[in-house]
């Protein structure tokens, strides 16, 4: 992470992605696999016993492993090496039942779908804050008149509870296809060296289901080694959810300059200075949001670009996907954290929309003036924006019985 992009992100999310995270994960696996495979016969529970109990990322060098994960080629491997030194202190015999019919992209892919799930969590509670302030907003303001733009100009009357509704309907629709789409990524990845499972002697998928169930990951029923779609679908979503933020965050920062002055984020001590004007009050949040919305669609086409890859295991591809995962899940988290923390302070100024309405009703003849810019106009676009709350709290709630 470079000095740049820490306020584009948040603290729990760089904390997932950590480099002790994402070991204590590997570990959390590593654990897991010992337990299955001496439950299912495969290996001794003496042997089990030893591992788990070396399983403990406060027992690693974790700075050493990411270090010699360069020449390694992969972060497993050193891995696997220590916990078998750190085995075979207490219990030699138990060395060779250490990773027992894995291999490192099992490791590592499971533990990218455990820090992901953190990932993912704090996403959807965030946006579930998001969206449940717009649908409050758009209630609030169902029938506040302002002014609609289309090509950056003014167009017509509506209202800001429309334009509210219209926020947060991609917002209620990504929060349902989010979680549906981390349902199926969040996968466990168990399938040896060629996605076989041949030295567990058909005992594999009996280990991958107890895997599973222990880790609260999904039994996908086969490997996914080379096979991403539905990993690379997530990832997707992520990327629609930061795509709709950063049209929000345009909006309310083109509603918050000086001249039009109808929406501007909360203001507290500390928030949106500048280091020169002391009169200014930047958009903070929306900057966050809009700097995600530009980051997102190269982290997502490199996550497309990678999916074509070689026979059972990748060289190149794979790693390339690695490395942008972290980077869109602290984008996609810091823009809907940023925008829920500013909505539901967001501060309309009613009297300046209608102000503004006016001004240019004045400037216009008046047949123009009475059938584009009518204030009643805004009475017909609020019926429609809470018909479209009740529809999207409709579709919400039928999800969430779905969900249970």
């Amino acid at each position: 992470m470079s000095i740049f992009e820490g306020f584009l992100s948040t603290s729990e999310t760089l904390g997932a992605f950590s480099d002790r995270a994402f070991v204590d994960a590997m570990l959390r696996f590593e654990a897991a696999l010992a337990r299955a495979q001496a439950a299912e016969g495969l290996i001794p529970e003496s042997a089990a016993n030893s591992i788990v109990s070396s399983c403990k990322v406060e027992l690693f060098d974790v700075a050493k492993i990411v270090r010699e994960s360069g020449r390694a080629g992969s972060v497993a491997i050193p891995l696997v090496k220590a916990l078998r030194e750190a085995v075979g202190l207490f219990n030699a015999e138990a060395v060779p039942f250490v990773h027992f019919g894995s291999t490192s992209q099992d490791v590592i892919d499971s533990a990218m779908a455990l820090v992901t799930r953190e990932a993912v969590a704090l996403v959807e509670s965030d946006l579930a804050k998001a969206a449940d302030a717009l649908l409050r907003l758009a209630v609030t303001h169902a029938e506040t008149p302002m002014l609609a733009r289309t090509l950056m100009q003014p167009a017509s009357v509506t209202s800001f509870g429309f334009k509210c509704a219209g926020w947060a309907a991609p917002l209620v629709r990504s929060r349902i296809r989010l979680r549906d789409a981390a349902k199926h990524a969040l996968q466990l990845q168990l399938g040896g060296a060629v996605g076989t499972l041949a030295q567990m002697k058909g005992q594999g998928a009996a280990v991958r289901k107890r895997m599973a169930r222990e880790l609260g990951l999904g039994d996908p029923g086969a490997t996914w080694h080379t096979q991403r779609d539905e990993w690379v679908a997530l990832g997707c979503e992520l990327a629609l959810v930061t795509g709709s933020l950063g049209k929000i965050a345009v909006d309310i920062s083109l509603l918050g300059q000086y001249e039009v002055g109808e929406v501007t984020e909360p203001s507290e001590p500390g928030r949106g200075g500048s280091s020169a004007m002391p009169h200014k009050r930047n958009p903070v949040a929306s900057m966050v949001a809009i700097a995600a919305a530009h980051r997102a669609p190269q982290r997502v086409a490199a996550l497309l670009g990678a999916m074509p890859q070689q026979h059972e295991r990748a060289l190149g591809a794979w790693q390339a996907e690695l490395a942008e995962w972290p980077q869109l899940l602290m984008s996609a988290h810091g823009s809907v954290r940023a925008m829920a923390g500013a909505l539901p302070g967001l501060q309309v100024d009613a009297a300046r929309m209608r102000a503004n309405i006016d001004r240019l009703r004045a400037e216009l003849p008046r047949d123009a003036a009475d059938e584009w810019f009518a204030p009643a106009l805004a009475h017909d676009a609020g019926q429609t924006a809470l018909a479209e709350v009740k529809a999207l709290q409709a579709r919400l709630d039928s999800d969430k019985e779905l969900s249970r």
